[in-house]
């Protein structure tokens, strides 16, 4: 019984009161018991931080490198499909020069203006349109053909314009149209009393093939 009496467990009030007592300006009083638990506490405090900044920073990093390991299998799968498709590619390049020369030769090596302007006059007429005055403009040299404006204006109703247009396009020259303005003629109707006479203002462009790289008329 005496011995049982002596055994005293871990009184926790007993050690908060031992700690009230201990003084902090002379640690080395302190007793062994309480050294070594502070010791081992705030080792396990600082293992404890440093592993949580240390994992925080390996977490940060790992996001960082899986974000540039997909930014690079991306980078790298375009490239192995470019690679894979670069001889289609080549081909399709000279498939497109080829096609793009041939057209390129349709062009003339002259304007013929005086042919096309009397292919324009006889598709006007024969569409109905009549014509108030048709002049050329300035030509402009591109980088592999030049550009010749003709500047059309003309009076007519929309179905004799529509045939005019479709007639134009027509044509065996490359002739393109640009800008026009339809406005109505007063009350000005047709001999058939029918449809508005309207006026149209709009631009023809043909081209002919520029071999040199200054351009210019041949």
């Amino acid at each position: 019984m005496k011995a049982g009496k002596d055994s005293k467990g871990f009184d926790l009030q007993e050690f908060i009161n031992t700690l009230n007592t201990l003084d902090p300006q002379n640690v080395g009083a302190w007793p062994l018991p309480v050294r070594l638990f502070i010791y081992v506490f705030v080792f396990l405090v600082v293992l404890v931080l440093g592993y949580m900044l240390d994992l925080s920073g390996i977490r940060e990093t790992l996001l960082t490198g899986k974000q540039q390991q997909e930014t690079l299998l991306g980078e790298f799968e375009q490239k192995v499909f470019k690679a894979q498709n670069l001889e289609t590619y080549k081909r399709q390049l000279k498939d497109m020069e080829d096609s793009f020369g041939a057209l390129l030769r349709q062009l003339p090596q002259d304007t013929e203006v005086p042919g096309l302007l009397e292919d324009i006059t006889h598709t006007g007429l024969g569409s109905g349109v009549d014509f108030d005055s048709i002049d050329l403009g300035q030509e402009t040299a591109k980088d592999f053909y030049a550009e010749q404006p003709i500047n059309i204006s003309a009076h007519g109703n929309y179905h004799a314009f529509g045939a005019f247009v479709s007639g134009i396009a027509a044509l065996p020259r490359i002739v393109t149209l640009h800008d026009f303005k339809i406005a109505p003629i007063a009350a000005t109707r047709g001999d058939d009393g029918g449809a508005p006479v309207l006026s149209l203002v709009i631009q023809a462009k043909t081209y002919r093939y520029n071999d040199t790289n200054g351009g210019g008329k041949k």
